[in-house]
This record gives structure tokens, sequence and C-alpha cells, in this order.
């Protein structure tokens, strides 16, 4: 949850005047718990949530932005019907198989960001991973990596664009 790039949107997000939440997924840090192949930390993904909307009492508007691993954990959760105000997708993890495609469930907007040189995150592939969902606006960020080294100003640019229209 410190990541620079984790950092970078939760800033954007907050910006926008947007209440945040960051986590580790189980196992990582000094989370407890330990790594459940995607399925335990599809959970963690809705406790973290309803953690959220708790907090911010009903009715509680809640959008999801996950980077990398996170990113896949968000889609997935997204996909099995988590009722969404907005779905950010940062660099996911497309070349390692770990995303499914499905339209996701959400009534805000749908953004994917990535580095025009990430490996994990081809841009060519990315306007596949859409088709069948509603409209998703799609950024990439020219000289940056699946890190956004050198890009996470322009991230952050991008991310609060989107979290502006929550």
């Amino acid at each position: 949850m410190g990541n620079p790039v984790v950092t970078a949107v939760a800033r954007a997000c907050a910006g926008a005047n947007l209440a945040t939440l960051r986590f580790n997924f189980r196992g990582v840090g000094s989370s407890a718990g330990a790594w459940d192949e995607g399925r335990g930390e599809q959970d963690d993904v809705r406790t973290a949530a309803a953690h959220l909307r708790s907090l911010l009492g009903s009715p509680a508007r809640v959008a999801l932005a996950g980077y990398s691993f996170g990113a896949a954990m968000a889609a997935a959760v997204t996909a099995a019907g988590e009722p969404l105000a907005g779905l950010a997708l940062i660099a996911p993890p497309l070349a390692l198989g770990g995303l499914p495609p499905p339209p996701p469930a959400v009534d805000g907007p749908l953004l994917i960001v990535a580095g025009r040189a990430d490996t994990y995150c081809p841009a060519d592939a990315l306007a596949g991973l859409t088709r069948g969902w509603p409209a998703t606006t799609i950024t990439i960020i020219d000289g940056a990596d699946h890190f956004f080294f050198g890009g996470l100003e322009a991230l952050e640019t991008v991310v609060t664009d989107w979290a502006t229209k929550l």
C-alpha cells in the first residue's frame, strides 16, 4: 500500500475530494494471512469496500482503483457483481493471464491506464480486453513502464480526471 503507484492513485482520488482507503492484501507487509492464489484476495477487496461503505454511511457510492495484481482483483470482484460507481484498472497484468474480461457492473466511468513500455500490460492487448464492456477510457502513458517510472505525474493527472467524474 506504500507503493509509489498506489500512493499516486490515492493522492489523485483524495485531490478530487473522494474518501480513499488503501490496504495490503493478506500476507503482504504486516497484514495477517497468506497468499490464496487470488481467491482470498478478492475477499480482501470486498471486505475493504464494505468497510469503506460502513465508514461513509448509507448510501455510499464506492469506486475501485487497483494497480497490477490489485487491478486483476478489482476486475474479478466487479465481474462477480460488486456494485460500483467507477472502476480504474492501472496496469492490469494481461501478459500473466490474470484478468477476466467480463463486462463490469459499474454505473460510472471505467478507466484503464498502462505505460507504453509495460511488458505485463501490453498496450496493444487493451482494446481486445474491453470488447463488450460499456464505454471505457484507455490511456497509454508514453515513456512509462509497468512501474510508471517517469510517468507518475501523468498517471496522477489521468486518475484525477477519472475521479472527478465519479
